[in-house]
């Protein structure tokens, strides 16, 4: 570790113990500073998409991005830049110095619950999308984040797990995008994963964080923990982490200093880390002259942001199926809008990626905007088995305020410790709290602005009792799971009926009694605590009755289902790829009998499409981010063009994939798999052939290729390029994407992305292009010696829209 960048500052002379403290966070999200080393404070803040600022829950209002699989559906490398400057932005404007993101661990199965936060299955693709977004992020002076290395693309005991791999293929394919970020853009920090790697914590991986980060690639930043991910002192001191997170408290502190006085550290090794921390500081303005943000930055809801969001998740949105041209539609159908997910488009996921947003634009709000007459509207059929949070539009303090629940915090006499008025139906206790004594308990208060039958509760760790219009109901919440941190992001509770009657507001309050440290697991002594209130479910054959009569009266009935929080969150894993509830059922009924029949399908990953062949047109959306609905809407009447590729393959049914199951056996999951994941399985008939392929997107397009033909340059290994007319034979502009594949000879290899491009094209005009393939692509890991080897260039290259549509086929012999 020579190569690391020396301090001017003479650490010899800061005292062990000072030295250590810099090494732990001095809160959840900052750390300590320094006068005698010139170092102030520095802040860190979650963010692939919205940099949320110090507050896990009520805090400022941010931009909502767009997800990463949305973002990434553009295949667009200026666009993941943009979004990089768009971070930076909002960093420099709550004063954040690193913002924890981009996710570049793969989409290795479909079942992995946070796959929305990364970007795709495919090394390269996620490699340099990943160092475009720290490009635009880091020229502001903000730093990045890389995460989570390595090998962590799964939540089932994803802070015990052991992934087990192989070196070639954790080479070749989990640690590539890393190396490819590392080399193209020198991310400023890189965050280690909850799980083990072959049998040693992430955190302690001298393999990984030492030989292969710093010795192999030369790279000069500094290694942060995941949250609560550091369980040793010396171990992790030595295996290459820099810094603990979160603080005041932690595994290093004191047993760190003792382990240097003990000589199982090298007090040079701590100061090495405490180098790498000054120059993060250097970079970041925390040390010498500050960055200050500029005075004009956009605010979360300017008409600049709005233009931004809303053109960067249409960028991804990506027709699936268009048969007869049913789409773009018309501003003057009569189209019936069907499904809960027009109603409440989900927008972002689940856990620490959650933002407040100044708004969630839903989809009924994007077409009622653009549609002549508006959208016949059916709420539609359930779509999540627990309560979740209530909108801010369901509830508002009592006395009227801009809030919509007051919380109360009790000691244990009953006294209150602080009073708290919450925009949004949610507060969090015990993280980050300056109370002058611990709490016990919460009183609560809020006003129900529904009417008829509604569902209300409680829902976080504790002793809930609630009071709503004459009903009571007292109940235990616990987690059910034992996932690390679901006591934050999977919050137990229950609802109750109350058929409510009369105008209201309707008056709620209850208690809620939280449990001690020592009984509230992995997150001891933090609560995160929201209300619930909701329209009470309606009988499915109700629902589905009632989207029938409007699919009748129709031109065009657009169903938009979807997944939720409960499926696309940190520390849950899915199950199955089958839409929750009854939507399938949805669709058959609407599809039945509607005249032409449009899914919009509101989900970040793949999900089962029975019903595919009875629909005429599917688009994909994702979490399409603050102004989703917008974005829909305008992709659907064809004011923009969802030119989007998918990133992921979709298989055609549960355990369809080579690699499937995310569930731990004895501790271990192991990667048997190798370097054939997704499309790459597909492709040498490992799995069965796809619904869709990675790299599949139609446009509003069509297309021919032609004259395709190959160059190798002999001066440099694996330097290969093609070039290709590309015709545009449909009635508009539109943007191709032309995506190189190589298919080697050897048997032992699979096919693999080696480059694409991206060219707009105007109707019944062409244009040659030329795809040149990225050289990190052409090699292989040599085990036995320790280092690459450059494969033949043989086999054959395939310019594809995705491998179920190849174009052209070009044999290297």
């Amino acid at each position: 570790m020579n190569d690391v960048p020396q301090s001017p500052v003479e650490l010899s002379t800061v005292p062990l113990a000072e030295k250590v403290r810099l090494l732990t966070g001095a809160s959840t999200f900052t750390l300590h500073g320094h006068d005698g080393l010139g170092l102030r404070p520095m802040a860190f803040s979650d963010g692939p998409t919205g940099v949320r600022g110090l507050q896990f829950s009520g805090g400022p209002e941010v931009t909502l991005l767009p997800n990463a699989t949305v973002l990434a559906s553009s295949w667009d490398e200026d666009a993941a830049e943009e979004v990089g400057r768009i971070l930076a932005e909002e960093a420099l404007a709550q004063g954040v110095h690193v913002v924890l993101g981009p996710t570049i661990n793969l989409h290795r199965s479909p079942l992995g619950g946070r796959l929305f936060e990364a970007y795709s299955e495919d090394p390269l693709l996620s490699g340099r999308l990943a160092a475009a977004y720290v490009r635009g992020m880091q020229a502001a002076g903000v730093g990045a984040c890389l995460k989570h290395l390595v090998a962590n693309e799964s939540e089932t005991q994803r802070n015990t797990v052991s992934s087990v791999v192989d070196e070639a293929t954790l080479r070749e394919i989990y640690l590539l995008p890393f190396e490819i970020a590392v080399a193209d853009a020198d991310p400023w920090s890189v965050m280690s994963a909850y799980n083990r790697v072959n049998g040693i914590p992430a955190t302690e991986q001298h393999h990984v964080q030492v030989e292969v980060l710093r010795d192999d690639w030369g790279w000069t930043g500094l290694v942060m923990s995941d949250w609560f991910a550091t369980t040793s002192a010396a171990p992790a001191a030595n295996g290459g982490l820099d810094l603990v997170m979160p603080g005041p408290d932690g595994p290093w502190g004191d047993a760190l200093v003792r382990a240097v006085e003990s000589g199982e550290v090298a007090e040079s090794t701590v100061d090495e880390h405490v180098r790498r921390l000054l120059l993060l500081a250097d970079r970041v303005g925390a040390r010498g002259a500050p960055r200050e943000a500029p005075a004009d930055l956009p605010t979360p809801d300017s008409t600049v942001r709005r233009e931004q969001m809303t053109r960067l998740a249409a960028a991804g949105l990506t027709v699936l199926t268009n048969r007869g041209g049913v789409l773009p539609l018309r501003s003057t159908d009569a189209v019936a809008l069907v499904g809960r997910h027009a109603v409440e488009t989900i927008c972002m996921g689940g856990g620490s990626s959650k933002v407040n947003p100044p708004h969630q634009v839903s989809i009924v709000e994007g077409l009622r905007t653009r549609l002549a007459s508006g959208p016949a509207v059916v709420d539609g059929v359930a779509v999540r088995r627990r309560p979740t949070m209530a909108r801010q539009d369901v509830l508002c303090a009592p006395g009227g305020s801009d809030a919509s629940v007051v919380w109360e915090l009790l000691d244990a006499d009953g006294e209150v410790l602080e009073t708290r008025r919450t925009e949004e139906a949610e507060t969090v206790v015990g993280w980050d709290d300056d109370l002058p004594r611990p709490c016990v308990g919460i009183r609560v208060r809020a006003e129900v602005l529904l009417d008829g039958g509604v569902e209300v509760g409680g829902l976080g760790v504790g002793d809930w009792t609630l009071r709503l219009a004459g009903e009571e109901r007292s109940y235990a919440a616990r987690v059910d799971g034992d996932g690390f941190g679901e006591e934050m992001l999977k919050l137990p509770g229950e609802t109750f009926r109350v058929d409510l009657r009369g105008e209201g507001p309707h008056h709620l309050e209850g208690t809620v009694r939280l449990l001690d440290a020592d009984d509230q697991g992995a997150m001891a002594g933090v609560a995160r605590l929201q209300i619930a209130a909701t329209t009470a479910v309606r009988p499915t054959e109700d629902v589905l009755e009632e989207a029938r009569r409007a699919a009748r009266a129709c031109e065009v009935a657009v169903v938009v289902v979807g997944l939720t929080e409960e499926q696309e969150t940190e520390a849950v894993d899915k199950s199955t790829l089958a839409l929750p509830g009854d939507q399938d059922d949805l669709v058959r009924a609407v599809a039945a009998v509607a005249p032409r029949t449009v899914v919009v399908v509101n989900a970040a990953t793949p999900v089962l499409m029975p019903w595919l062949d009875e629909v005429d047109a599917v688009l994909w959306a994702g979490l399409p981010g603050q102004e989703g609905g917008h974005a829909v809407a305008a992709a659907l009447l064809g004011e923009v063009e969802p030119a989007g590729r998918l990133v992921t393959t979709f298989p055609r049914a549960d355990g369809g994939s080579v690699a499937w199951s995310v569930t731990p056996v004895d501790g271990e999951l192991t990667y048997d798999e190798g370097p054939w994941i997704g499309y790459r399985g597909h492709w040498a008939g490992r799995a069965p052939k796809p619904l869709f392929w990675a790299g599949h997107g139609l446009g509003y397009g069509a297309w021919e290729y032609a004259d395709a033909e190959v160059t190798i340059d002999g001066t440099g290994p694996g330097a290969l390029d093609v070039a290709v007319t590309l015709r545009n034979l449909g009635e508009r502009e539109s943007r191709e994407v032309v995506q190189l594949y190589w298919d080697p000879a050897a048997d032992d290899q699979p096919v693999r992305l080696v480059g694409w491009t991206a060219a707009t094209v105007d109707s019944g005009a062409e244009r040659r292009v030329r795809v040149c393939a990225d050289a990190r692509m052409m090699r292989r890991w040599d085990t036995a010696a320790g280092r690459w080897e450059q494969m033949p260039l043989d086999g054959t290259v395939l310019l594809a829209r995705g491998l179920g549509d190849v174009r052209a086929r070009l044999d290297l012999g």
